[in-house]
């Protein structure tokens, strides 16, 4: 494996592989598999399950990992092209990358969306160019578009819950004083719909994702018999669900411009899932989230400390399918 960049660059076989060498590693260690390995994390935006569920991945396998972050004790790093470099920055993106990728055996890579031009976000652009550099294998710790490690691990958590690949998951927009990216609500729809899973985004006006977005998940479902559907009423989205997973996300009709959006969302303030959602749901109905999670803006305390959140276990299988990437990609090389 030279890359792991999206679900949709695997089959579903492939997928159910690596899942299973993540059972398999956390039920048989393998604490010598890659000894001797480096894995170079870069963080051009902050993170902390991302940070230390790699770090723990590597060293359960044997191996060592640095991480580098404009945050941290280094001189500025500048990002854009064509700029005369006379200010505070004092080393570009474009050198800094190819040596970090130089100095391990591969490369993780978390570069969040500047939520500027939609066009770009959507097309992962500055991913992209930071890819084009190396030549080291790399993962996608997060993009603009997509957060494919965050996915895998809750398609585990899915199996793990036993949940058939028919049943009914519901991805809900919720309440955020701040415009999201899409990555995760984009990465988890389109896991979902591959799964073959019958997916509803539910969302209030405003705040449909981007068709692009969903022609990529209606793809997907398409191949393993799943659906995707789109609504704004809770009552009737939440009947018979099995599975809702919050997510927050800017409104693609006003990207990029904060003004205009926050003018919308005083009204919106009701989209913070609490145990009322549930009235129509399945019995044993579960709740998803990625976290971090602002309790009483996104979902109550009640959820969230309740048996119905499996996000703690979502976060434990960050780190799982994590060390089987990191297998896949470095026990061999």
């Amino acid at each position: 494996m030279k890359f792991f960049n999206d679900l949709a660059d695997f089959s579903v076989s492939e997928i159910k592989e690596l899942i299973t060498l993540a059972t398999k590693l956390n039920n048989h260690p393998e604490p010598r598999a890659l000894e001797g390995k480096i894995l170079s994390l870069l963080f051009l935006s902050p993170s902390l399950r991302t940070l230390i569920s790699f770090q723990s991945a590597m060293a359960r396998l044997g191996g060592g990992t640095f991480v580098v972050s404009p945050e941290m004790s280094i001189h500025g790093l500048e990002s854009r092209s064509g700029i005369v470099m006379d200010g505070t920055a004092a080393e570009h993106i474009r050198e800094a990358v190819p040596v970090i990728a130089s100095y391990g055996d591969a490369i993780g890579i978390r570069a969040a969306a500047k939520g500027e031009s939609l066009d770009d976000d959507l097309a992962d652009r500055e991913f992209s160019e930071l890819t084009s550099l190396i030549e080291t294998p790399y993962i996608n710790m997060e993009s603009a578009i997509n957060h494919p490690c965050q996915s895998l691990a809750d398609w585990k958590t899915l199996d793990d819950l036993k949940l058939s690949v028919h049943n009914k998951l519901v991805l809900s927009w919720t309440w955020h004083p701040n415009p999201l990216p899409f990555a995760v609500p984009a990465a988890t729809l389109h896991m979902a719909a591959l799964r073959g899973m019958d997916v509803t985004v539910l969302r209030p006006e405003g705040y449909a994702l981007p068709d692009v977005v969903m022609e990529k998940a209606r793809q997907a479902a398409s191949i393993s018999g799943g659906s995707v559907t789109e609504s704004d009423d809770t009552k009737s989205t939440m009947k018979d669900c099995q599975v809702i997973y919050a997510s927050s996300w800017a409104s693609a009709q006003y990207y990029g411009n904060r003004r205009a959006e926050d003018e919308i969302k005083p009204d919106l303030r009701q989209w913070c899932i609490d145990e009322p959602w549930f009235n129509q749901a399945a019995d044993n109905c579960r709740f998803m989230h990625c976290l971090p999670v602002r309790r009483g803006v996104a979902v109550a305390d009640r959820i969230l400390d309740g048996p119905r959140s499996v996000v703690i276990a979502e976060a434990k299988n960050r780190m799982l399918v994590q060390m089987a990437l990191l297998h896949k990609m470095l026990s061999n090389s």
